[in-house]
């Protein structure tokens, strides 16, 4: 997007205002420079400039970082801070809508970030920026003070401009001055029959007409500053005539007077002397006119008379040429006859013809100025009064009657009374219109100044170098404490308040400059603050010279640089203890390379050895120099160079964390190197350990840790196959008793009381499977069967079986927490768990006491999940409490351990509580024990949420209501034991099955290699002669993809498992199970598709 034109007015306005600076197109300036250069240093950017916003192009007085000198208005982002006051900052002018599409953010320039503050003339006209430029963006700009900076460099900037300008104006008016005089002087000039001259108010000659040199024959050179008495015959200057002719001029405006004179040659001639005072710019009184005729031929004969007419027609002419040349009307006035006279100077200020008639009325008040008229009547009025002085001299404006050009004029009369009337008022009028122009000019001039010098914070100061004098702004109190009323008026003062140690080359600088032909000068120094301290200071001035080249004035202004210089004085004491610190840690280094034990080197990306430390020589046996320019794989262990090779790639990259590899020694042996790495300039800095003798105790420790935990191992299965032993014991002793007893009573005919002795059996196995699942459970490796759970249902159905179990000497008490959420759990294992935890809750209390049953729902926040070991969350919590003697913390923390047991020899196992931890920690829970000895004990399970509704408890199907086989159906069973294939047989069977049998993986394969039909493969999954039931079953899929497998294992389900999964069609039964539900997965699985 570029700039939207602005309005023909606003352009022109500033096209204006640039003109009035006479800026555009000048060379380049120290004081612009400096001032862009200040500007890229603090605000840290590669490019600034001082950019001026013309018509159609913006131009840049000084610059930092850019080669052009101008742009097209159309790629000015300058011209877009001139449009709203304050500092304008685009981040980023590629994403600046104003700015996305300029030229010279998408070309080669890439300029990307934008500050500028604008420059403003006095009187609010913007006409151009002070601004920085950085080719990457800055999301978060300048800083407060980088843009505090920029606005009060850019105030600089302006206050150097209208430095230029007040220089410019007044070279202007000095030279419009000068040449007003050149023209005047060539008028008086050519008056050559009339001596005119100029004097002082003591009468000192100031200037001398070229008709004085001739009438009088003195040359101005040698008559300029005497008095005018040399004019004068001694008889007169004895009487002080020259002194009273000024005194009348001085009183009533003018005076005139006929007497005799004398030449240089000191001939007489009598002369006709009119005398006129002169007035200043603002209108005092600084000296007087004076035009003298030599009329000596009037006094010889008629004819003399006539000629002498003649000649003083011409003379007379001439006269009123020299009067005009004054710019000097007359008017006369009679009142006995109300006539009014103007000469034609008069005439031609009001604005009317030669011919024309005048009146006071119709011409005078007519002519004034509404706005003035009533002042200027006033004092006519005043000057023809009696009673007063009768003088008269005011300046009004005047309108010309036929012409409107207006004019200011400055008149003076006098009044001339008898016997208490007024016979006369005679005066002279001047055009000054010229002067007040220019007294309005420097008026503005001098305001514009004082608002410039009193906007910057810089000191301006002004230096007339004629008269010595040295004008200050405000900012010499404000900035460096001083009452300007007391503050000294020559440049001695400065000079004195210079730093002694300054002062001399700042003189010498500053004289030079002085007497050279320059115009600009500048200087870095210490200034003397009101308060003694002193500031660093950047004075830079401009000369005024005459047209000779003498120096006239110089104009300058003082920039404080006290906190830039603090700034580069701590900048370079930073940089001082920055190069200290990093020779210390270089001699660290140093140090460290030379004496450290550890093996130090530098790599580059080939893998070539750039620096080695000493310590390769006492570690690997060779010198540094003979490893220096080597390749590391020279020295790597042949079976390390995959891994080394994978880590120099990180390290290259990255910092490596420990890595360890082999090293070859001077001697042919290796050693083991434990290294860290990172890299840095395109090299890999590592240092290495040795560790060798670390890896050897290692693996001495390693050894002795396995043989620990085989003698453990060995321990443990001393203890396990005792208890084991004893229980399995009974349980066969029950088995077995029942089956003999039901042989006997079947023998005899006694059918009656069999079933007794059949639940018996029954009862003792179901026993003994749960022994086995505890003890798969102790070692993580039990089938769960995980199924969503209300617990406080299972709870419910557990209360009478635990308080049948618990006895009546002990009250159980179940507290049922409200809403709460499911688990994931396997019901029968949590039912076990709970049971086990209230026996021991019962043996903890052997005169009995209370139990309570407690369920709630818990959200487990960062610090109760890790005091848990749980991840936060949401868990409800299963506890158990009793009122028993309690628990040592000796004991908790063994409580878990298995074959752990604080009962009597005999009465446990010692497996209880560790078949209990790794159920609920193989379901993702935790068990926590709380007891104090005489307190009781409190054992809680916390299990993970489950989102989702419970499910209701399903029946083992009855096998006499199995559904029955289809015509032809077979099923091939592979177990190593004969018992169990007998039983499955005979279940298919009953079924209507058709049942093959195999004890082996390999006579299995055969069979379902043949061309037999076989529905479905029911297999065990540890079978002998070197194939399990799972490799079989995969075998034979290769050639019966659609084959169906029935798993049973008295293993967990990931022994079928392993770390994969079971393919489609494949199902798993752990042992042992009932019939039924075996019967029920036969047919679930032949009846899927």
């Amino acid at each position: 997007m570029q700039p939207t034109p602005e309005t023909d007015h606003s352009t022109i306005a500033r096209v204006e205002a640039l003109a009035r600076y006479g800026i555009l197109d000048t060379p380049a300036e120290a004081g612009f420079d400096d001032i862009v250069e200040l500007a890229a240093e603090i605000c840290d950017a590669p490019i600034a400039l001082v950019s001026l916003v013309a018509a159609h192009r913006q131009w840049f007085k000084a610059r930092v970082g850019l080669d052009a000198c101008e742009t097209p208005i159309e790629q000015s982002v300058c011209a877009h801070a001139l449009k709203k006051p304050g500092l304008l900052v685009i981040p980023d002018l590629r994403n600046d809508p104003r700015t996305a599409d300029n030229p010279l953010v998408t070309g080669e320039r890439h300029l990307r970030f934008y500050a500028g503050a604008r420059l403003e003339t006095p009187e609010g006209e913007a006409i151009g920026t002070l601004c920085v430029i950085d080719h990457q963006p800055r999301p978060v700009g300048l800083t407060p003070r980088q843009a505090s900076s920029l606005e009060r460099l850019a105030r600089q900037v302006m206050g150097q401009m209208e430095l230029r300008r007040i220089v410019i104006e007044r070279d202007a008016a000095a030279r419009q001055a000068r040449e007003a005089a050149i023209r005047h002087r060539q008028i008086l000039d050519s008056a050559v029959d009339y001596a005119i001259m100029t004097t002082d108010l003591d009468g000192r000659v100031t200037s001398w007409s070229a008709g004085a040199e001739r009438v009088l024959g003195w040359p101005e050179a040698e008559i300029l500053g005497k008095t005018v008495d040399f004019l004068f015959v001694p008889e007169d200057v004895t009487q002080s005539i020259s002194d009273h002719e000024l005194s009348a001029a001085r009183e009533h405006g003018s005076s005139q007077s006929e007497r005799w004179h004398q030449r240089r040659d000191g001939s007489r001639f009598f002369g006709l002397c009119e005398i006129m005072p002169l007035t200043a710019a603002d209108g005092g009184h600084v000296g007087y006119l004076k035009i003298l005729r030599d009329r000596t031929e009037q006094l010889s004969s008629d004819e003399r008379s006539r000629l002498t007419e003649s000649a003083l027609s011409e003379s007379e002419e001439r006269m009123r040429l020299a009067v005009e040349a004054t710019g000097i009307g007359i008017f006369d006035y009679a009142p006995e006859t109300d006539s009014l006279r103007w000469d034609s100077r008069v005439r031609e200020m009001f604005g009317i013809g030669p011919d024309d008639p005048v009146s006071y009325e119709g011409s005078y008040l007519a002519g004034l100025h509404p706005d003035d008229r009533d002042a200027a009547d006033a004092a006519v009025q005043a000057a023809t009064d009696p009673s007063g002085p009768g003088l008269f001299d005011i300046e009004y404006r005047v309108r010309g009657i036929r012409t409107g050009i207006e004019r200011w004029l400055a008149a003076r009369g006098k009044s001339t009374f008898e016997d208490g009337r007024q016979i006369r008022f005679v005066g002279t009028v001047r055009d000054v219109t010229a002067r007040k122009g220019a007294e309005l000019a420097v008026r503005a001039t001098e305001e514009r100044y004082r608002l410039v010098t009193r906007a910057t914070n810089d000191v301006i100061w002004d230096w007339d170098l004629v008269a010595d004098h040295v004008l200050w702004n405000e900012a010499l109190g404000t900035t460096y404490g001083y009452d300007l009323a007391t503050v000294g008026t020559t440049g001695a003062w400065w000079l004195d308040h210079v730093h002694p140690e300054d002062r001399a080359r700042v003189e010498e600088d500053i004289r030079s400059a002085i007497a050279g032909t320059g115009v600009e000068w500048s200087h870095e120094y210490r200034f003397r603050r009101a308060d003694c301290s002193y500031a660093d200071v950047l004075d830079r001035g401009y000369m005024v010279r005459g047209k000779h080249g003498e120096p006239l004035r110089m104009i300058g202004a003082m920039l404080d640089l006290s906190e830039r210089k603090r700034d580069e004085r701590r900048l370079r004491e930073m940089n001082a203890m920055l190069e200290e610190r990093v020779e210390e840690r270089t001699r660290e280094r140093d140090r460290t390379w030379s004496v450290s034990q550890d093996l130090m080197v530098v790599i580059d990306a080939k893998g070539i050895f750039r620096a080695v430390s000493p310590a390769a020589t006492k570690i690997l046996g060779w010198r540094p120099e003979d490893m220096l320019g080597c390749a590391v794989f020279d020295f790597i262990h042949p079976e390390d160079h995959a891994p080394t090779l994978g880590a120099l790639r990180h390290a290259t990259e990255q910092a490596l964390p420990a890595f360890e590899n082999r090293y070859r020694h001077k001697d042919d042996s290796y050693r083991w190197m434990s290294w860290v790495a990172v890299p840095e300039g395109g090299l890999i800095y590592a240092t290495g350990r040795h560790v060798t003798a670390e890896r050897e105790q290692a693996e001495a420790l390693a050894m002795a840790e396995d043989a620990l935990r085989q003698s453990q191992k060995m321990e443990a299965v001393g203890q396990l196959t005792g208890g084991i032993a004893h229980d399995f014991n009974n349980l066969l002793t029950g088995i077995s008793g029942s089956l003999e007893l039901l042989q006997s009573r079947v023998s005899q005919g006694r059918l009656t009381e069999i079933d007794r002795y059949v639940n018996a059996a029954q009862g003792a196995s179901k026993r003994a499977a749960a022994l086995t699942h505890r003890l798969l459970a102790f070692s993580r490796r039990q089938t769960l069967d995980p199924k969503p759970t209300d617990v406080n249902r299972l709870v419910a159905g557990m209360e009478e079986l635990v308080r049948r179990t618990i006895g009546p000497e002990i009250a159980l008490e179940v507290v049922a927490g409200a809403g709460l959420w499911a688990a994931m759990v396997d019901p029968s294992q949590l039912e076990n768990a709970l049971l086990n935890l209230c026996i021991n809750a019962r043996d903890a209390m052997p005169d009995g006491g209370r139990i309570t049953i407690e369920t709630h729902n818990k959200w487990l926040d960062q610090h109760a999940a890790k005091d848990r070991d749980l991840e936060p969350g949401q868990y409800l919590s299963l506890c158990v409490t009793d009122t028993g003697t309690g628990m040592t913390p000796d004991v908790i923390a063994k409580a878990f351990e298995p074959f752990f047991t604080t009962k009597p020899i005999g009465q446990g196992t010692g497996l209880g509580l560790s078949m209990i931890y790794g159920f609920v920690r193989q379901s993702g829970g935790q068990v926590r024990i709380y007891s104090e000895v005489g307190d009781g004990t409190t054992m809680c399970l916390y299990l993970p949420r489950h989102y989702g509704a419970a499910e209701r408890g399903q029946a083992v199907p009855d096998l006499a209501k199995a559904p029955r086989a289809e015509q032809g159906q077979t099923v091939l069973v592979v177990d190593d034991e004969p018992t169990v294939r007998m039983l499955v047989a005979e279940v298919l069977e009953d079924l209507g099955y058709t049942a093959i049998e195999a004890a082996d993986g390999s006579a299995g394969l055969k069979m379902l290699r043949s061309d037999a039909r076989i529905d479905l493969l029911v297999t065990d999954v540890g079978l002998p002669g070197g194939m399990n039931g799972r490799q079989m079953a995969d075998a034979a899929r290769v050639t019966r993809p659609d084959l169906k497998v029935l798993f049973i294992t008295g293993y967990a389900e990931n022994a079928v498992v392993g770390n994969g999964h079971l393919e489609p069609g494949m199902q798993v039964l752990t042992k042992p199970f009932v019939m039924e539900a075996l019967a029920s997965r036969i047919r679930d699985l032949i009846a899927k598709p």
